[in-house]
């Protein structure tokens, strides 16, 4: 007997592009038999007329603290489940929430509402071995240090080493590239947030490749939509097309919104960004406390700037039909880069996947529902090295999310970020229901999973 069985569903073929009508048996947490299925199931759902997908892989996000993980009040993972989620890809942008070892090994003994998988950012190793100051460089000593952190983390099975270059501004080219002969050989890819964005896009998304030429290491460009999306998203597309077709390992994700989000006190605002934005201080949202939904003016921003360099802001600078060329592109992956603080932030960490489909393919028909979905699913499954992941076989992981195509859509906003989306029927998540009918029903069948 199965555990669960699927039927009448519209299953997603990615060898062919086409979309079948075949039955499923999950066992085990695995796919076991595809095809008509007459055996019987413990639970069996019924998907007529439902598209039934691999669960969506998200490249790009950030993990939350341990201790809104304890009580079961997942800050992020309980979002990134209801929109669809079943494996994400944290530490990005250099930067990792917390210690990332006692996450793991939180992870490993307690699950976890979806399966993590986890790089090690560059900008929160400087800090560890002492390296406060991030307008300056790391001295070879520090970077000596960085390295053997690296390894340690290496044995913990880490997919990618994360650099958060506008983060950390006194991170020069020659101390990545110090940085990355240490892992020459290995099976890390490196991942970057851009050094700049506007009018200087085009020289930061040039590092990032001349990075990974110099390195023969493959580059995951993060978030291009926010780097490029201020008129220069042609060029830059063009710039990585021909990087890729000269040879280099190069991949980019995108999130399908106009606005980026970040600590309000982070370098991303320092002096000069508004003027190369070409916007006022009031396209700056604050979104934490007494400040929630307001927009700043110059005295606020300052003073919040100041006063609360911890609050996440939502900054109103980019393009979405930029955005919507980026997302376009081959090469490109859909991630939300979702992160919130006691659930305030970006609608992006609870809406990315279904405003994708709903709004962008259904909506817009700027992408095709199988281009959509092998951006969040088969394709970043590659990049992460998740062969048991990404699409719908036998003996592969049963990660699946069974959604209407007709009505799937995000609901949070700006003003309320973590709103459930709708059309989303079922998410299941190593074998076991974790979402039925847009709620959550179970929160503990993640696990964190180590490079191979």
């Amino acid at each position: 007997m199965y555990d669960i069985k699927i039927i009448n569903g519209k299953i997603v073929d990615f060898d062919n592009n086409t979309f079948n009508k075949v039955d499923i048996g999950i066992k085990d947490g695995k796919i076991v038999e595809i095809g008509n299925i007459t055996e019987d199931a413990i639970n069996t759902i019924d998907a007529k007329g439902k598209i039934v997908s691999p669960g969506f892989i998200d490249i790009h996000m950030h993990e939350e603290l341990i201790d809104s993980m304890e009580n079961d009040n997942y800050d992020i993972a309980n979002k990134m489940c209801l929109m669809g989620v079943t494996t994400a890809h944290g530490g990005n942008c250099g930067i990792n929430i917390g210690d990332t070892k006692e996450f793991i090994g939180f992870i490993n003994k307690n699950g976890a509402p979806i399966n993590y998988v986890m790089s090690i950012g560059y900008n929160t190793l400087r800090e560890k071995i002492g390296v406060l100051d991030n307008y300056r460089e790391a001295n070879d000593l520090e970077i000596e240090k960085v390295c053997k952190l690296i390894k340690e983390y290496e044995d913990l099975g880490v997919v990618g080493l994360s650099f958060g270059i506008e983060y950390s501004p006194g991170i020069t080219f020659e101390e990545m590239l110090k940085v990355c002969n240490c892992i020459k050989g290995s099976k890390l890819f490196l991942s970057a947030h851009f050094r700049s964005d506007c009018e200087k896009a085009i020289e930061s998304v040039k590092e990032m490749i001349d990075l990974s030429r110099k390195t023969n290491l493959p580059m995951q460009i993060s978030h291009l939509g926010s780097c490029s999306a201020t008129g220069m998203m042609n060029e830059s597309i063009d710039l990585i097309q021909k990087s890729i077709d000269d040879g280099l390992d190069i991949t980019v994700d995108c999130y399908p919104y106009d606005a980026f989000s970040t600590y309000i006190g982070s370098a991303i605002f320092d002096e000069g960004c508004f003027e190369r934005w070409e916007k006022d201080y009031d396209s700056i949202l604050l979104t934490e406390g007494k400040y929630k939904g307001v927009r700043c003016d110059k005295e606020t921003f300052y003073y919040v700037r100041e006063n609360y360099p911890d609050m996440l802001a939502v900054a109103f600078v980019m393009n979405e039909e930029e955005v919507i060329e980026c997302i376009k592109a081959p090469f490109v992956f859909v991630g939300s880069d979702g992160l919130f603080n006691k659930s305030q932030g970006h609608p992006r960490g609870a809406g990315t996947f279904p405003r994708l489909l709903g709004r962008f393919v259904r909506e817009k028909e700027e992408l095709t529902l199988i281009e959509a979905l092998k951006k969040i699913t088969i394709l970043p499954s590659k990049r992460l090295g998740l062969e048991n992941k990404g699409s719908l076989k036998v003996n592969m992981d049963a990660d699946i999310v069974i959604f209407d195509e007709n009505n799937i859509i995000d609901k949070a906003t700006f003003e309320n970020p973590t709103l459930t989306p709708v059309g989303i029927d079922y998410v299941i998540v190593n074998g076991k229901i974790a979402v039925k009918d847009n709620t959550l029903i179970n929160s503990r069948e993640g696990k964190y999973i180590s490079r191979s």
